[in-house]
């Protein structure tokens, strides 16, 4: 029998690329990502994203469900259902969200689009240009 957790809003992280791992690539996940480290690349996910307050993120683009921001990002962000900017959130590049929360202490500097339909986020294909 599983054990509750003490703190139920904690949320379960299905993976965790730790403090001293750095990659560069593509990544590609349906649940739950940490990063504590460093990444390069590109995010597509279906699920949550939490980059850790000594992460390092640069990516052309991330795209997920629900993103939590506590440390440095340089790219853009899109998450279908939320975005949360952290105190200690370093954050350069435009984001795109159905809901933001962005906490008193945040540096943050781009533009920000709200999503109207979080129903039509699919990260798996390729955005519309605006143009």
């Amino acid at each position: 029998m599983a054990k509750p957790r003490k703190d139920e809003s904690i949320p379960l992280i299905a993976t965790t690329l730790g403090k001293e791992t750095s990659f560069s690539g593509t990544l590609r996940f349906k649940d739950s990502l940490r990063i504590k480290g460093k990444f390069e690349g590109e995010i597509d996910s279906m699920g949550k994203l939490f980059i850790d307050d000594d992460a390092v993120v640069s990516a052309r683009r991330i795209r997920a469900s629900s993103v939590v921001v506590g440390g440095i990002v340089h790219g853009d962000i899109e998450a279908a259902d939320r975005l949360e900017m952290l105190p200690s959130a370093k954050v350069y590049g435009n984001v795109r969200t159905s809901k933001l929360r962005i906490a008193d202490g945040v540096v943050f500097e781009g533009k920000c689009e709200m999503i109207r339909d979080p129903s039509s986020f699919d990260p798996f294909t390729s955005p519309k240009d605006d143009a």
